[in-house]
């Protein structure tokens, strides 16, 4: 059981740093315009890698002549879905490890882990249909949307997964902080409302990459030197737009993307006052256990980065490795919110 269960935490690490990496690798994709750097899925122009040589790109370009071969972008692509395939994979195995040890063991069984595995697994399933339809419906912004928080959501389960696996047996610390706040019905809500926030405005970044709206607005704090510009809200946000040709480079109104600029922003204000209060009110605490405080703090720490980061992708127009960096700290600063809930919620079990 104990081995067992020790090989479970390692693959479930292993797993949080492939999904971080596909995470990121997911931004990098879509930042370099590679998201439709092979026009077929699984496959790269009908190959199981990217087309080398005369003869491969010929054969490439006859089965799909309306589409240049670009081997940068096709490697892009391609690495991407190599890492998500692998992650995938192990994600498979971790159901299975975790079915087995709930078969064996009532005390994990009742933890409802190999449940949370079970899902994890679903989920994965349903990413790889997204990565799928983001080719074959040519970056269509609402399945390029989903795709971007599936790959949120496949990290947030693994690193809930991990804490429950921590919490099998839970820490001294995570315990005394469940009791510090077991009174404090108000903070557990507050760290909710910031974890939907937080989510909420994740939706809000991926509907502005996908309908590439990042440049539409490139003052700041100001936009198009107004602090509330003209814009089309109804058309930034219609989730009913009609399927294609091709939304590379997007198709909306400069009006609209200027709408989902701005609502980013407003989202980004709102995020920043609802976790820095949240912060603030954890850490003045006095029984608060200095562990968790560290939690809050590493919070904090990513919430002013995130910020500084979304700043530096106006002011200098969205260089690759800012906007790079603002996925991969958007998506620690999200494990880090359910962290933070992880032990405020905690106290509700012992209330």
């Amino acid at each position: 059981m104990d081995k067992k269960k020790t090989r479970l935490i390692a693959l479930v690490n292993i797993g949080l740093v492939l999904a971080f990496v596909v995470v990121v690798l997911g931004a990098f994709t879509r930042l370099v315009d590679a998201g439709l750097g092979c026009p077929d899925w699984p496959g790269c122009y009908g190959f199981l890698t990217v087309p080398d040589g005369h003869a491969e790109v010929a054969q490439a370009q006859a089965r799909f002549p309306e589409t240049l071969v670009e081997a940068e972008k096709a490697w892009a692509e391609m690495i991407h879905r190599y890492f998500a395939g692998a992650l995938g994979l192990l994600i498979l195995g971790i159901a299975w490890l975790a079915t087995r040890l709930s078969r064996e063991s009532s005390e994990f069984r009742s933890s409802s882990i190999a449940i949370y595995c079970l899902g994890l697994l679903v989920l994965v399933i349903c990413q790889a249909a997204f990565g799928m339809w983001t080719v074959t419906l040519k970056l269509w912004p609402q399945i390029v949307t989903a795709h971007l928080l599936g790959g949120f959501a496949t990290l947030s389960l693994l690193w809930v997964i991990r804490l429950k696996l921590n919490r099998h047996g839970i820490s001294s610390d995570a315990a005394l902080a469940a009791h510090t706040l077991s009174t404090n019905s108000g903070i557990r809500r507050h760290a909710r409302l910031g974890l939907a926030v937080l989510i909420v405005q994740i939706a809000l970044g991926g509907w502005t990459t996908s309908n590439y709206a990042a440049l539409a607005c490139p003052d700041f704090p100001t936009c198009q030197n107004e602090y509330w510009p003209e814009m089309d809200i109804g058309q930034g946000f219609d989730v009913f737009q009609t399927l294609g040709p091709n939304y590379l480079g997007g198709l909306m109104s400069s009006q609209a993307r200027i709408a989902i600029h701005v609502m980013h922003r407003t989202g980004a204000v709102l995020t920043l006052l609802v976790l820095l209060l949240l912060g603030v009110r954890l850490l003045q605490l006095d029984d608060y256990p200095a562990q968790s405080r560290v939690a809050v703090k590493f919070m904090l720490t990513l919430l002013a980065g995130q910020l500084a980061l979304g700043i530096g992708n106006v002011l200098f127009s969205v260089p690759l490795w800012v906007a790079t960096m603002h996925n991969g700290v958007g998506a620690l600063l999200l494990l880090s919110v359910i962290s933070v809930n992880s032990r405020t919620g905690s106290a509700e079990s012992q209330d």
